[in-house]
C-alpha cells in the first residue's frame, strides 16, 4: 500500500475500462484522483463511487480535443490539490475502416482524440509538473502502435504516433532537467467497451485467430493494464523514461 501516496493523478477517459480501473488502483495506493470524461452523468457517478470507497476523487468534464479546456482542467486540478504528479492520457477512440473507402474526416477525428489530445495533455502537464519538481506522464498507446492491422489504418497511425511522441517528450524533459518521466503503455486486447465494439465487427475467423495468438490464452481485464500504469506512475519505475511497456499476453511475441 502507499505506492503513490499523496500523489495527484489526472486520468482522462476515467469513467470506464482501463481508466476507471487505474483510478481505483491509484486510490488504493494512496493517490488523489481526478478523472475526466465527456459524459458528466457517468463522470460524477464514477467519482462518487471512488469517494464511497474512501478515496479522494473528483470529476471534471472534458473534451480532450479542446485545447483551451486542457488549460482549464489543469487549473482546476491545481486549485483543488495544489499540484499534479501523474498524468494518464487514456482517452481514446478506435473504429474499423476500409482504407480505400475511409475519408479524411474520419482520419482527422481518430488522430485528434488519440494523438493530438496526447500532445496537448503532455504539454500542459509538463508546464505544471516542472513547477512542483517533477512527475510521471503515461501515454496510452496500443499494440496497434507496434504492429499493423489492415482494418485500422487511422488507429495504427495515431497509436504509433503516441509511441514516438512519448520518446520525444521524454528526451525533452530530460534535456531540460525537469525530473519528468514520459513513457507509453501498449495494451493488448482488453475487455473494455471500446474493444468490445471493435471485436463485434470482426468475423468469427478473426476472433478465433486473435484468441489463438494471445499466448496466455485469453484477453486481459482492465486491472491488468492498470497495474502497469501504477508501476509507471510510481517511483518503482524511476529509471524508466522514453520507453514502452507492452501488456498483451504475448500477442506481439509472434
Amino acid at each position: 500500500m502507499g505506492r503513490v501516496q499523496d500523489k495527484v493523478a489526472l486520468i482522462t477517459g476515467g469513467t470506464a475500462g482501463i481508466g476507471y480501473a487505474t483510478a481505483e488502483l491509484i486510490g488504493q495506493e494512496g493517490g488523489k484522483i481526478v478523472i475526466t470524461d465527456m459524459r458528466p452523468v457517468e463522470g460524477e457517478a464514477s467519482a462518487q463511487k471512488l469517494r464511497d470507497q474512501g478515496y479522494d476523487a473528483m470529476f471534471i468534464e472534458q473534451n480532450v480535443t479542446d485545447e483551451a479546456r486542457w488549460k482549464e482542467v489543469l487549473a482546476a486540478v491545481v486549485e483543488k490539490y495544489g499540484r499534479l504528479d501523474i498524468l494518464v492520457n487514456n482517452a481514446g477512440v478506435g473504429e474499423q475502416t476500409d482504407l480505400e473507402e475511409s475519408d479524411l474526416a474520419h482520419w482527422r477525428f481518430v488522430n485528434s482524440v488519440n494523438m493530438e489530445a496526447v500532445f496537448m495533455g503532455t504539454q500542459n502537464a509538463i508546464k505544471q509538473m516542472k513547477l512542483n519538481g517533477g512527475g510521471s506522464i503515461i501515454n496510452i498507446s496500443s499494440i496497434e502502435g507496434l504492429v499493423g492491422d489492415p482494418r485500422f489504418g487511422a488507429y495504427n497511425a495515431s497509436k504509433g504516433g503516441v509511441r514516438l511522441f512519448s520518446k520525444s517528450a521524454a528526451l525533452y524533459c530530460a534535456e531540460k532537467k525537469y525530473n519528468i518521466r514520459v513513457n507509453s503503455l501498449h495494451p493488448g486486447f482488453t475487455v473494455t467497451p471500446m474493444v468490445d465494439g471493435a471485436i463485434d465487427q470482426f468475423s468469427p475467423e478473426d476472433s478465433e485467430r486473435i484468441n489463438r495468438e494471445i499466448a496466455i490464452g485469453y484477453m486481459a481485464e482492465p486491472i491488468d493494464q492498470a497495474y502497469g500504469i501504477l508501476f509507471l506512475a510510481s517511483d518503482e519505475s524511476r529509471y524508466m523514461t522514453g520507453t514502452e511497456l507492452v501488456i498483451d499476453g504475448g500477442f506481439t511475441a509472434h
